[in-house]
């Protein structure tokens, strides 16, 4: 499947609900899907009959959108949290709040998670002290990660400096250090999205 390159807030008309692919404008009277909430297209404000395999399949976009993924990297979380222990849709969602880009922007360094796997991806962020610039890499607890050293002196990360980011439990981050660390794995409680978990593991198991 091809990358999707079209503007990002008419992936959140399309789903239907707020996924913050645009960081602080989602927050403004600007969003989109504030002023057109009707899905995208001359149909978009009809209503339809949404089938169960419907249900599933939006909700399954939901989630891999709101995480930026495409196909083959989505369903690779299924099937690795399929071989874990505990609930399939727990382990998966566990999996995915577990991405390094993911966590970059739940400690409030980027953004959104565009900008954090930006960041990640241009080498800025450093894991135990070693450079990391892979997006998906998968945190463990103890982990403490930062923002490099020869990097700090970016405006971008200036600004972080002595600002407070409410973030889950699991995590915390120093602004003034610009140093964070994980306290612990992500649990369903504390993943703040809408998500019916159960229907994607319905849609994958057919």
């Amino acid at each position: 499947m091809a990358k999707y390159t079209g503007a990002d807030c008419k992936i959140c008309r399309r789903e239907g609900c707020k996924l913050f692919l645009k960081g602080e404008r989602c927050l403004t009277k600007k969003c989109a899907f504030e002023r057109r909430p009707n899905v995208p297209g001359v149909h978009g404000a009809a209503r339809k009959k949404i089938t169960e395999y419907g249900l599933q399949l939006r909700e399954k976009q939901k989630v891999k959108r709101a995480y930026g993924l495409q196909e083959k990297q989505f369903r690779s979380y299924y099937e690795k949290a399929n071989t874990m222990r505990g609930k399939v849709g727990e382990n998966m969602l566990s999996l995915l709040e577990r991405r390094l880009d993911n966590v970059v922007y739940r400690m409030g360094i980027g953004a959104s998670r565009a900008e954090s796997r930006q960041i990640v991806n241009h080498g800025h962020i450093t894991v135990n002290g070693k450079t990391v610039n892979i997006p998906s890499y998968i945190i463990k607890v103890d982990d403490v990660v930062s923002i490099k050293e020869n990097k700090r002196e970016l405006q971008m990360f200036k600004d972080l400096k002595d600002v407070k980011v409410v973030m889950p439990k699991w995590l915390e981050f120093d602004s003034s250090k610009l140093t964070g660390k994980i306290n612990a794995l992500p649990t369903r409680e504390d993943i703040d999205m809408n998500i019916q978990e159960h229907l994607i593991i319905e849609l994958y198991s057919k």
